[in-house]
């Protein structure tokens, strides 16, 4: 028995607990309750959600850019006031 949960499950009452039980009380009948420990899936999920969120929303803003700019290249080359030329040239030239 080295901490103090196995303690409590053997029945123990730890000095601190057992001063601050009224005198003339039936320790059999004591019952000493603990605080659950903290999980930490819920802050772990809320944080991959947001990860999440944050990526897909700046995708959707990127693909709303590169829609909107193909737009106005398409109609300002159609009203003759613009021409866009995609110039694919060989890096590595023999």
């Amino acid at each position: 028995m080295q901490l103090p949960e196995d303690q409590m499950r053997a029945g123990h009452i730890p000095a601190d607990l057992y001063r601050q039980i009224p005198p003339g009380t039936d320790m059999r009948k004591v019952v000493i309750v603990q605080q659950a420990p903290r999980s930490y899936t819920g802050p772990i999920v809320l944080t991959l959600v947001v990860a999440a969120g944050s990526v897909a929303v700046l995708l959707v803003i990127a693909f709303v850019v590169q829609v909107v700019a193909g737009a106005a290249v398409a109609v300002l080359s159609a009203t003759g006031g613009l021409g866009y030329t995609i110039n694919r040239t060989n890096r590595y030239r023999k």
